[in-house]
């Protein structure tokens, strides 16, 4: 028998191979009976758009240990290719892989501002701080030319409505004359993930991505127009991007980051082989470390989604790396997690005048002629 073929990495993307979704009915295996050549494989993985006429666009969250309870993403699929994002395994609901689709194949709300327009017209709607851009980057690459995320801020600041943003893209600091404003009134705060400052890393981990340098030039950005800044270190990998945890939060409070917040690798649902196939590319003579210490801080097991672990992990190593994170919050005066998102102001909000036809409302207007006042 011949033996396996060495896992390769494909140039911007993060994901080695596109494994199967959970819910594929068939299994297929890939079988190397020598005749294969590497050069005869697809090595180009093309991005592509599917534009999506979403029937909602707010998600309430029940998870006691996430920081907000509303959030809206404007994108599935995720074009950055970070290799650990939780929300991978989402792509299997769509009959698509976790993996090079994941990141190749996306799909844009398209309608995601009038959906929001009309949420927040209903009359029994409360207010509460949006989180935008949790699930998938709301600034990831497509957004220059779709500006979906832009043509929602507008909404929100029409409404005075708060919102936290969370991004890896520079991006953001397009919309800053409508962030700047909101946030004097404490209706806009943002957080930039910053996982590692080693480019070479950041190349393979986050492979279409600011890098970390212009990350930090962009919380630098966002802070100087007034716009309060948090750094997320999300995720820690051990032996990885682990032993940077006090020089990723002194850079970021350098730069003017006022909060930071982190989390442990989670490896849920094909996450989990996905990032081990990416160890395997990138980190072969560490592969086995990393994941040891993985099993340990979720107590044996690769994953655990208890709510009071999953985020934070458990034991020795676990505690190891929150004392680290309190230590360095202390010496640099930064707070803890949600806690600018909190502060964000509820009290401003007033409902949209007017709102335009929705979905088939929509064309049927259109089809008498009828022009929408936005």
């Amino acid at each position: 028998m011949l033996p396996p073929r060495s896992l390769k990495a494909l140039k911007g993307r993060g994901a080695v191979t596109n494994v199967q979704g959970r819910y594929e009915v068939n299994v297929r295996e890939t079988f190397d009976d020598g005749w294969l050549r590497e050069e005869d494989e697809p090595r180009v993985w093309r991005t592509q758009v599917t534009e999506e006429t979403a029937k909602s666009i707010l998600t309430r969250n029940a998870s006691p240990d996430i920081p907000f309870d509303l959030s809206l993403n404007p994108y599935r699929g995720c074009e950055h290719g970070c290799i650990y994002c939780f929300a991978r395994p989402s792509h299997s609901y769509l009959g698509l892989s976790p993996g090079l689709d994941f990141e190749s194949k996306l799909y844009a709300k398209i309608n995601a501002p009038e959906l929001l327009r009309s949420e927040l017209c209903k009359p029994d709607y409360a207010v509460e701080p949006i989180a935008l851009g949790v699930n998938t980057d709301a600034y990831q690459p497509v957004e220059r030319e779709l500006r979906i995320t832009r043509r929602i801020l507008e909404v929100l600041r029409e409404c005075e409505h708060p919102v936290g943003l969370i991004t890896k893209s520079s991006l953001i600091e397009r919309d800053i004359d409508i962030l700047a404003p909101m946030a004097e009134k404490r209706l806009a705060a943002a957080s930039i993930t910053l996982t590692t400052l080693d480019p070479k890393i950041a190349r393979t981990l986050e492979p279409r991505a600011a890098s970390p340098e212009r990350r930090l030039r962009t919380i630098r950005t966002l802070t100087e127009a007034g716009i309060p800044v948090g750094v997320s270190i999300a995720p820690i990998i051990p032996f990885v991007t682990e032993p940077e945890i006090e020089k990723v939060m002194e850079a970021a409070f350098d730069a003017g980051a006022i909060q930071a917040s982190y989390t442990v690798l989670r490896l849920p649902w094909e996450v989990n082989p996905l990032f081990q196939q990416w160890l395997e590319a990138h980190f072969p003579d560490r592969a086995q470390r990393v994941m040891n210490r993985v099993r340990e801080m979720h107590g044996g097991k690769d994953y655990d989604a208890s709510f009071d672990s999953r985020m934070t992990g458990q034991g020795l190593w676990a505690d190891l790396i929150r004392q680290r994170v309190e230590k360095a919050r202390q010496r640099f005066g930064m707070t803890g997690r949600g806690s600018r998102f909190r502060q964000l102001d509820c009290t401003r909000f007033r409902r949209p005048l007017v709102v335009p036809p929705v979905g088939a409302k929509a064309k049927r207007a259109e089809a008498m002629g009828q022009m929408s006042l936005f």
